[in-house]
């Protein structure tokens, strides 16, 4: 499990003691503050993998935050009348000049009563050498040293913050997988991840989707392009799709493909994917694969899947 460091943060500072709006009964009703969940941990250990799942969750996510801001990020968060309710940050050794304002930021933070959880990322020695070697990438504080110098390090410098944390979470024999599926018994609540499709046309001679986590190609179905009534149309013609589905085994390839994919979706699930992007192929991307897109679109929708429909090459002709 690799981490990759990210930009660094920049939020606008606001000034404190905003006041509440006033309800109808002459009342100051106070921003509601958000909910704060906090992670850090030793370099390598999926800061960015725990990062991403609250992410998916629906949390406001914010990478390498210096801590003096986090109590900003909190009144900011306040002032949004309810669209930012969660916010998680991330505080790593990449902020190293500002960490020791990160035990000034959590007194104030507990004296504004404010919800928050400091989630920490524990790993072995051994699990993080393996790690950086595999990427072949300089820990953040081994200078001129060794990796393993810029662990002992990081360990030293984060000591504190790992005995405040409320949770912590060692990934040494963890894939990213199993992180994810810790973070979300965690965060997730009785709700099942959900998950979100996107189902895309394309056609083949435009070349294959780079982004496609599954390829279904309806070439095998005859081409409207050789029906001279029906060319200058395209799938969403109600005469193309007609005549799209009319023919032997479109209708089941639908019926079966649909199945597969509920299989495909419980899997996912399991595994803490959440995004699918379903590729649907025909020559042009003008005929076949839109009208098969646009009932696969309707069918995941109507099992409750999240779906986006896309026509990538439709009109390129």
């Amino acid at each position: 499990m690799t981490e990759h460091d990210g930009d660094g943060a920049h939020v606008s500072t606001g000034t404190t003691g905003e006041t509440g709006q006033t309800g109808h009964n002459g009342e100051t009703n106070e921003p509601a503050i958000p909910e704060l969940v906090i992670i850090s941990g030793m370099s390598g250990a999926g800061r960015s993998t725990a990062a991403k799942c609250l992410e998916d969750l629906g949390w406001f996510v914010v990478d390498n935050l210096p801590p003096a801001l986090i109590p900003t990020m909190v009144e900011l968060g306040a002032r949004s009348q309810g669209n930012v309710a969660r916010i998680a940050v991330v505080v790593d050794v990449r902020g190293r000049r500002f960490f020791d304002n990160l035990r000034e930021s959590l007194a104030d933070l507990d004296a504004k009563e404010v919800t928050r959880r400091i989630v920490f990322l524990e790993s072995s020695d051994d699990a993080l050498v393996r790690r950086f070697e595999s990427v072949r990438r300089p820990h953040p504080l081994q200078g001129d040293g060794r990796i393993t110098d810029g662990i002992a390090a990081e360990r030293d410098l984060l000591r504190e913050l790992r005995g405040d944390a409320d949770l912590v979470i060692d990934t040494s024999s963890l894939n990213v997988h199993e992180l994810r599926a810790k973070m979300d018994a965690q965060f997730a609540g009785d709700d099942e991840p959900q998950l979100r499709a996107t189902v895309m046309s394309f056609g083949y001679k435009y070349g294959l989707p780079v982004d496609a986590d599954l390829v279904v190609d309806c070439r095998f179905l005859p081409n409207p392009h050789w029906v001279p009534e029906l060319r200058p149309f395209t799938g969403l013609n109600e005469e193309v799709s007609g005549y799209v589905f009319n023919q032997p085994g479109a209708k089941e390839f639908l019926d079966q493909y649909t199945e597969l994919l509920q299989l495909i979706a419980a899997g996912y699930r399991r595994e803490g994917k959440r995004y699918v992007t379903i590729a649907v192929g025909c020559t042009g991307g003008k005929h076949r694969s839109v009208a098969m897109s646009e009932k696969l679109a309707a069918r995941l929708s109507s099992e409750g899947v999240e779906t986006v429909l896309v026509h990538r090459d439709m009109g390129r002709e």
